[in-house]
């Protein structure tokens, strides 16, 4: 049996960890062990707006003792991840270039969309998760800068939330007051119920089966609940609120002995138990599952995809799919029009295939523009594809990248809007990603133009490439003059991208009783 070794290390708010890999057949892989050191980048980042150099020296000989580490282990492949504590900090670059110097490590700083979806893969992947969501659950992901909150309902996801209140941040705000405990742990629930506040209005309108928490400190509590829990770490969100009020009424130094802690005074356990509970309480799920993986078992769940170690347990896509359909439908967008918009301009994608050149991911964010092209409608009827451009933007679609959903936006923005000079964009997007953007919104607005009544009046439309024309052939049982008329002034932009003309023929279709008569 072939074994291949893998490593993820994950340079954190609050520590820097090591985990070591193993991946022995496509169904699994384990874990062969687990370093964390308690470095706190945070107080730095969150603090100072940089990460002083005393913290870097720690870094950079952590990371050093980590290589030493991997190479006893032989690991073949690792990957280097760092959350928002480096993307926070002004001296980012020269952290990571020291980092590079000392170790050799290239460190990946990933985006909030990034380091949330990795998260999430962590627990998608296993059975347990498959089941919940089929009746409702909320996975929870707790870090150290901030929460997400995503929730689903019978077995679609419904929306993503991200709150900027982790672990860490709530330390730095609400300690060192000069207060008792007591009265340090009434702030944070006071705090957190008033973020939570709108979240609970909009989407908590139905109860929730399930809460996934992902967190280290979480792992933690539900290794002292009793020997049945800790194997399914699943526990009744009652007896998971009340061991956290119980540890509340003790020493800092109590409870951190209770959940043997390799820190016996460790200030972060408090902000997050009180965190935990406060969620919990504010869902209101009957059970509690902690299923004691992190991003880093993400990380090699998605290096395991990437390398064909690993086969595919969960639709990733149809995630990005069904967060798209319920933005749309928040915004009170999603019509017929955009149902019947979505098929066809995925229809005339596959059709062009050898004329764009695009692949399955960016199949995918044409359908994702395509559901949200009217969102900004909501906002303003004049201005919709600047509104629907920022709307966008500030919505968290797990599954796709910060630089999707840039993509998308601009898809979105451009269907409508002459499309910018590259030397305007090329601060946010790369030649390919601009190339990308003039396809995907040319072949847009091409299916906009054929239900430009948004009326459907087109049925069995035939779609083939003959040298560089683009023929639509339609059926029709109305009158498409409009679209007729429009047709060509919306296709322009269609035929500068890709020097191809589109070509609109109509099939005609008699009415039976008319041919009586």
């Amino acid at each position: 049996m072939v074994v291949h070794t893998f490593a993820a290390i994950y340079i954190g708010t609050y520590d820097v960890s090591l985990k070591v890999f193993e991946f022995m057949d496509k169904k699994k892989f384990h874990q062969v062990d687990h370093i964390r050191a308690r470095l706190d980048l945070g107080s730095d980042a969150f603090a100072e707006g940089r990460i002083g150099y005393e913290r870097v020296e720690e870094l950079c000989e952590t990371l050093a003792q980590f290589k030493e580490i991997m190479d006893s282990y032989r690991v073949k492949d690792y990957e280097v991840f760092a959350s928002a504590v480096l993307r926070d900090a002004e001296n980012e670059l020269f952290v990571l270039n020291q980092v590079y110097l000392r170790t050799g490590f290239h460190v990946k700083v990933v985006s909030n969309s990034e380091h949330r979806f990795i998260s999430y893969k962590s627990v998608a992947g296993q059975e347990a998760f498959e089941k919940m969501i089929q009746t409702s659950a909320a996975v929870v992901d707790v870090g150290g800068a901030s929460v997400q909150i995503t929730i689903f309902r019978e077995g679609r996801l419904i929306t993503t939330q991200h709150i900027e209140a982790g672990i860490m941040r709530l330390y730095n705000l609400l300690s060192d007051r000069g207060h008792s405990l007591a009265l340090y742990e009434t702030q944070i629930e006071e705090y957190m119920n008033k973020k939570l506040e709108a979240f609970r209005a909009m989407y908590m309108t139905e109860t929730v089966d399930y809460v996934i928490l992902i967190s280290d400190y979480a792992t933690e509590l539900i290794r002292k609940m009793d020997e049945n829990e800790q194997k399914k770490r699943q526990v009744k969100s009652e007896k998971f609120v009340k061991f956290i009020e119980k540890l509340q009424k003790k020493t800092l130094e109590e409870i951190t002995y209770e959940l043997n802690l390799s820190n016996d005074h460790e200030p972060l356990i408090i902000p997050a138990i009180i965190l935990f509970k406060t969620l919990v309480q504010s869902i209101c799920p009957k059970t509690v599952w902690v299923p004691g993986a992190n991003i880093q078992d993400g990380i090699a769940y998605d290096y395991g995809q990437s390398k064909k170690l690993l086969s595919l347990t969960h639709d990733f896509d149809a995630d990005v799919l069904s967060a798209a359909h319920f933005l749309s439908q928040h915004y009170n967008s999603y019509t017929p029009h955009i149902e019947a918009l979505s098929k066809l301009s995925t229809k005339i994608f596959d059709a062009m295939k050898k004329v764009h050149g695009l692949g399955k991911r960016q199949r995918l964010l044409l359908e994702v523009a395509t559901m949200l092209h009217d969102c900004g409608k909501y906002v303003s009827l004049s201005e919709s594809p600047e509104n629907a451009y920022h709307i966008i933007m500030s919505s968290e679609i797990i599954g796709l990248t910060h630089q999707e959903r840039e993509i998308v936006a601009m898809v979105v923005l451009y269907n409508t809007l002459p499309l910018d000079p590259y030397e305007e964009l090329s601060d946010r997007l790369s030649e390919d990603d601009y190339l990308c953007v003039a396809k995907l919104s040319a072949i847009l607005r091409v299916a906009n133009a054929l239900d430009q009544s948004h009326k459907q009046k087109f049925k069995n439309i035939r779609i083939t490439v003959k040298e560089r024309n683009l023929v639509f052939t339609v059926e029709a049982f109305e009158d498409i003059s409009l679209e007729e008329a429009l047709f060509e002034a919306k296709t322009a932009y269609f035929e500068n991208i890709y020097s191809m003309k589109p070509i609109l023929k109509q099939k005609r279709i008699y009415n039976c009783l008319s041919l009586i008569h």
